[in-house]
This record gives structure tokens, sequence and C-alpha cells, in this order.
């Protein structure tokens, strides 16, 4: 096992460790991020994805990370931030082998990182790499996890979209709105039957043909168009992102037809100033680490001793957290990603310095 190199310097992204694994027998090339540890260790999952390049890894785990610890801090959970990425075809290169070299990497940590599921990773990995390190959540009920935490993320995106409706059209209903989900894997499933529960027009896209098929034969009252790019300028309430992050950008925003953004994608805005556009064309953004925390809340209930109804508890009050958020931004005149950052950044400060005091 060793490490290979980075062409970008982590430095100026003022994360604490970035952790970058090898072992070349089994073929995993990983890196682990750890943005901050001021709440406690760092929770995030881990996504197999199969990157264009090292550089492209490294920006996604920095970007995600960070983002994770923002969350975390919102959630009102006494954990830092980090993630991990794993570059390769989860498809093609996965294998028991690289998901236990890959816990041994985790372990090595000494619990300053926990990790769990995200894109291209699912519990039954996470029962893999727990066979080499006990700093893993996101298991199965069989080995006393939470089992799928895109149950719970869906949940709290759905009650995120909730309060975001009422801010917008005064009342915390989808009903009779036009809600586009981006993406229909397990997050977007859960999503699409909170919404038609709800009463909401649902539009739906994936790029995966499978599925297609399962909304296809499951709602067949969705609507489905060609593609994301089709999504963005069809005519909907609401878009929700469900898939890959960087969705909302310069091309993007300016045709954008929804008055609401709630989804469940983590890093939905490509670059700073994104909210700005978004707030200037009068489209409400719920910050998607705010709304999609639902999944983190669950696994995060796994290292207590896992509990299904205090989880779901908790990822509901999503709706209030958003809530707030929405308020505080139009008393200080800022965009709801502002508002939102402000918040975790106070909570990480105001917390994080109590460890300045001796317990001996």
């Amino acid at each position: 096992m060793g490490v290979f190199a980075s062409t970008e310097d982590p430095d100026s992204t003022g994360h604490e460790q970035v952790v970058f694994c090898q072992d070349k027998q089994s073929g995993l090339k990983a890196i682990i991020g750890i943005y901050s540890t001021a709440l406690g260790p760092a929770l995030g999952g881990t996504r197999f994805y199969p990157y264009a390049s090292e550089a492209e890894a490294l920006h996604d785990v920095l970007e995600l990370s960070r983002g994770m610890a923002y969350k975390n801090a919102l959630a009102g959970l006494d954990l830092g931030g980090g993630k991990a990425v794993i570059w390769g075809d989860p498809d093609k290169d996965k294998s028991e082998s690289l998901l236990r070299a890959y816990g041994r990497f985790v372990q090595s940590l000494g619990g300053r990182y926990y990790t769990a599921c995200d894109v291209g990773t699912y519990v039954a990995d996470m029962d893999v790499v727990a066979r080499e390190t006990r700093f893993v959540t996101g298991r199965s009920v069989e080995h006393g996890g939470a089992g799928d935490s895109s149950v719970l993320t869906a949940w709290g995106v759905f009650q995120g979209m909730r309060a975001a409706a009422e801010h917008m059209w005064g009342t915390p209903t989808l009903a009779g709105r036009r809600v586009g989900v981006s993406g229909l894997g397990k997050v977007g499933k859960h999503l699409t039957a909170h919404l038609i529960e709800d009463g909401a027009d649902v539009v739906a896209t994936d790029v995966d043909q499978r599925a297609i098929d399962w909304v296809r034969a499951a709602y067949p009252q969705v609507d489905l168009v060609a593609d994301a790019a089709a999504m963005v300028t069809a005519d909907i309430d609401v878009y929700a992102p469900c898939a890959l992050g960087g969705v909302l950008d310069d091309d993007t925003v300016p045709v954008l037809r929804a008055k609401v953004v709630a989804g469940a994608a983590n890093n939905q805005l490509a670059h700073a100033g994104i909210e700005k556009q978004l707030a200037d064309r009068g489209i409400l953004y719920a910050p998607d680490y705010v709304v999609n925390a639902g999944g983190v809340i669950q696994v995060a209930d796994e290292i207590e001793g896992f509990n299904f109804e205090r989880a779901k508890l908790r990822a509901t009050r999503i709706y209030d957290t958003t809530r707030e958020i929405l308020r505080l931004a139009d008393a200080e005149g800022v965009p709801p990603a502002v508002a939102a950052d402000r918040l975790a950044e106070r909570r990480m400060a105001d917390i994080g310095r109590l460890r300045t005091i001796h317990l001996g």
C-alpha cells in the first residue's frame, strides 16, 4: 500500500487533512478529505466514480468534504466534515479486496473519519469495508446498521421542499405544483413517491434506462423529459437536482423556469456567485447541504445505536431549519446559501472553541 501524487495543492482550501491511498494489487486509488473536526470526528460517504483524472477526483473530494462539514453543523450533529472518493468504475473495478484495502486506510486514521455510502457505493459495500474498520456507518440492518440512507435523505429533501414552497407560495405543500426530479437513483425514487403522495405533478429524467423503466411501471402518471438539459427549460415550479453536482451554472440559471430549487444533489452551485444569479432572477434556492442532510442524520444515528423513528424525527426538523434559513436570508438581505453558510460557520466556531477548555 502507498500513496499516489496529486497535481492540485489543497493547502488553500482550509482542509485539516487530505490522504491519498493506493493498493496496486486490488486497483484501489482513493482520496480521503477531512475538512474539519471542530464539532467531532469527520463523517461523510465514499463516492466510487470513474473520474476523468486524478485532479478531478481531488477537486470533488475537497468540495464534498467541505460541504459535509457545513451539512453536519446545520443538522445539529456533533460531527465534523469529511468525504472520500474511490477513482474507478464501480461496475468493473469494485471487489472485496479493493473495499477491504480501503477499509484499512479508513482504520489507519484512528477515528478521525467515519465513512458511509455515496454515489457508487451501497450498504453491502459498507459491510465489506467494516470487516477492516470500525469507523463505518450505513451498514445493513443485519449487521446492526441503519440500512439504506437514501430513505431519510429523500424525506429530508421533501421537508426542505415543503419549507421552500411555504416561503414562496404561502403553504407547506407541493400539491398542485409541477416538480422536476432530475435523477431517479436511490434518493430520486423515494422523493418521487413522497411528492406524488403529497399531490404534486412530477416530471422526471435519468440517464439510466433502468430508472426510466422503473418510473414508467411504478408511477405511469409521471411525465418524462429527454435529459437534464430539457428539465432545466421545462415548465416546472420546482427543480430538484438529484444526481451529480454543478448543475446550476452560468448556462442553466438564465434559462431555468422553476421558481424554487430544492434537491438532493451535493454542490449544486457550480461556482461562487451562482447563488446571487438565482436570487436576482427571483428563484428561491434551498441550500443543498441543508435539505439533503437526512442521509447523514440517519447514518450518524447508527453511531449511538440506530433507532429509525428517532432519526426520522431529526430529519423531519430539516423543515424547521430550512424555514429559519430562508427567514434569515430575507432579514439580512442575502441569498439563502450565504445565510446557511453563516449559521454553519457560527456553530462550528461556537462549539469548536469549547475544546480549548482543558478536561485533564
